[in-house]
């Protein structure tokens, strides 16, 4: 989208092609909200119009579409066209967006009219009647310079100093139009990079497969090290709303991807993670696709309607955490008992330290052995502490 500009007016020489209604526009695989609009295919460029809003007219230059491609429609989904894109043109005009991660743009056709639009669009971009305009507009510039030569030789020579208060606008203006343009060629190299993201992961999973089939030279200790790296790269198809939907079939969906990616770090946790750091994880897994908070609680909430071997779990005092299916809190509250005893008394943080989990966590595990009679509390000034309880195994 920071390849679009703001609509001015129509240059000399500029036809119109064709005109479409009900034109959404996706920065990327993104929704933008440009979303009901009027589109204008000239000679020159595509136009948007804010179909409530007429004064809201951006465009994007055909010079700058490298590639067109036909989406079809669906269940649900209306057929789109994605246009490659072109580098960022250095001295860009204003537009509604500074920069961009992606290098696409994607018009989605909820009124139809895409085939005809796709067959216009592919024929312009093969004529580059925008060539043409660029050349009479040279050509008419050319001549008004020399006539303004001339009328200048005509007339004494005026010296403009570029001091003051216009010389200094015009280089703080220089300035920007250079930072901007830094700018806009780190985006683009790590443009290119996120595209080559999803091929890095699918050759880690090929490799990762390759290897476990293998058998002789590498062990199987080393084999599953190995996947375990590869595969830390991230999700190669992640789960995502343009794909599944909305609904209750995206997010048990989305459900099963959790359990695939979070089910080993869950277990290396002691079989329980907060859903903080969960969020967390899958998110980072998921590269650029990521999730909103709502959707990760609404998939989490579906992992008891599924055989899956985590589930969604609420503490009394209100913290959600994932839990593997086999965590047993008999076992937790044997293990917190028994290192209260060891250790005479323990704080949350000092049972973090020792179980090497947070202390949101800690506390939990204290307050459950607590529920079961385990250990006993002491609420004072200097903080929350437990005890072994000594009312079971102690008589007058």
């Amino acid at each position: 989208m920071d390849r679009f500009v703001w609509f001015i007016g129509y240059e000399i020489g500029e036809e119109k092609i064709y005109s479409g209604t009900g034109i959404r526009l996706y920065d990327g695989d993104t929704k933008t909200c440009y979303e009901n609009g009027n589109v204008t295919l000239t000679s020159y460029r595509i136009i948007w119009q804010d179909a409530s809003n007429t004064s809201v007219q951006i465009c994007l230059g055909l010079n700058l579409i490298k590639s067109t491609e036909k989406q079809a429609g669906g269940l649900g989904k209306s057929p789109k066209i994605c246009f490659t894109l072109d580098d960022v043109p250095v001295n860009k005009d204003p537009g509604p967006y500074s920069r961009s991660r992606y290098n696409h743009v994607r018009l989605s056709f909820r009124n139809g009219g895409d085939n005809e639009f796709f067959t216009r669009c592919t024929k312009q971009l093969q004529e580059k009647k925008w060539l043409a305009g660029k050349l009479r507009a040279n050509q008419t510039a050319s001549a008004h310079v020399q006539t303004s030569l001339v009328e200048k030789s005509k007339v004494p020579e005026l010296r403009i100093s570029a001091s003051g208060i216009g010389g200094i606008r015009r280089d703080i203006e220089e300035t920007n139009r250079k930072n901007e343009a830094s700018i806009s060629n780190a985006f683009q190299d790590l443009s290119k990079l996120m595209n080559k993201a999803k091929e890095m992961v699918d050759l880690s999973n090929t490799i990762a497969t390759k290897i476990k089939e293998k058998k002789g030279d590498i062990t199987d200790d080393e084999t599953v090290k190995f996947k375990a790296h590869l595969l830390s790269l991230g999700i190669p198809d992640p789960v995502t709303k343009e794909t599944h939907g909305n609904g209750t079939h995206y997010h048990m969906q989305l459900a099963h991807e959790i359990c695939k990616v979070l089910r080993s770090e869950v277990d290396d946790s002691g079989g329980i993670m907060l859903l903080a750091d969960a969020y967390c994880r899958i998110n980072r897994a998921r590269g650029l696709e990521l999730l909103s908070p709502d959707d990760l609680l609404n998939a989490c909430k579906s992992l008891a309607n599924l055989t899956l071997p985590l589930k969604l779990r609420e503490f009394d005092s209100g913290v959600l955490v994932l839990q593997s299916a086999i965590h047993r809190d008999e076992l937790v509250i044997k293990q917190t008992k028994q290192l209260v005893e060891e250790s005479k008394s323990l704080s949350a943080q000092e049972a973090a330290n020792i179980f090497d989990i947070s202390v949101l966590l800690a506390k939990e595990r204290l307050l459950l052995a607590e529920k079961a009679g385990g250990v006993c509390r002491d609420d004072s000034s200097e903080g929350l502490r437990f005890y072994p309880n000594l009312f079971l195994t102690k008589t007058r």
